[in-house]
């Protein structure tokens, strides 16, 4: 099956606050409402790399930024500008493996809550449909 990318690098990264050398996503492959699929190919200049391995704070970041682009995405469909979130807490973050230098991760965000400019999120990422690691955050949009 091909995966469809929605959106690539320059229109991601016009979603979210972070900029060079910090953007963490790259591509966006499905939206709702409710969820988001992302993608991210970690390449030789990365700050978080690491003898070739993408750290654990990267992959977190990567995780974080994918919420992001699920917000920055909702208000772009509304022609609105986004405002500044932030996370509020990080939960049960369990890293089973870190990627290497060339490949891309593909994160799925499902949306368990939202109110009040306040989201509750699962998020679980894959490297070639192997789970490498899942938890939860809180993200908090600036009022």
């Amino acid at each position: 099956m091909k995966t469809i990318v929605l959106l690539e690098k320059e229109a991601v990264e016009n979603l979210i606050p972070q900029k060079f050398p910090f953007v963490m996503v790259n591509s966006l492959f499905s939206y709702s409402e409710t969820s988001l699929v992302s993608g991210f190919k970690i390449e030789h200049n990365n700050i978080f790399l690491e003898e070739n391995t993408f750290l654990e704070a990267g992959l977190i970041e990567h995780m974080a930024q994918s919420v992001a682009l699920h917000t920055g995405y909702q208000f772009f469909l509304k022609n609105e500008t986004a405002p500044t979130g932030y996370i509020g807490s990080i939960k049960d973050i369990e890293i089973k493996k870190l990627p290497q230098i060339n490949d891309t991760i593909q994160s799925n965000v499902t949306v368990l809550q939202e109110f009040a400019g306040v989201t509750l999120v699962d998020i679980v990422t894959f490297l070639n449909n192997e789970e490498i690691a899942k938890g939860q955050m809180k993200t908090v949009l600036a009022k």
